[in-house]
């Protein structure tokens, strides 16, 4: 896969979870993404479209966005994740603090970033 079809499942990725998110919030996303890529050894694309991972791939038609300023907010979102380390000391899941699935009991908590939590195995 290519730098720029990594770069969009990237920032489609943060638009449809995180649009609404502070930067910190969007970075964190980004950066959950990243680590799944790098620990699978899969390109972005494959860790975001990996099925029941991702609300947002769920629905058909879900992709475009609608909203232009969110969307190139994203981007560089997208872009500063792709180029900077990580500090999200290596998480790969993360959840909405209103929300408490059964599959966090057993992850390491790392932090909450906006109105996600995040956690790594």
């Amino acid at each position: 896969m290519s730098f720029l079809e990594g770069l969009l499942w990237l920032t489609l990725n943060i638009y449809h979870e995180a649009r609404s998110e502070p930067q910190i919030g969007q970075l964190a996303v980004a950066h959950v993404t990243l680590n799944r890529a790098a620990q699978k050894h899969e390109s972005v694309e494959e860790v975001v479209r990996e099925p029941y991972q991702f609300s947002w791939t769920f629905q058909k038609n879900s992709y475009l966005p609608t909203e232009a300023d969110a969307f190139v907010n994203c981007l560089k979102t997208a872009l500063e994740a792709m180029t900077t380390p990580d500090f999200t000391k290596g998480a790969t899941f993360y959840h909405r603090q209103d929300v408490h699935p059964d599959w966090a009991e057993g992850m390491t908590y790392v932090a909450q970033y906006g109105v996600h939590k995040f956690y790594k195995e």
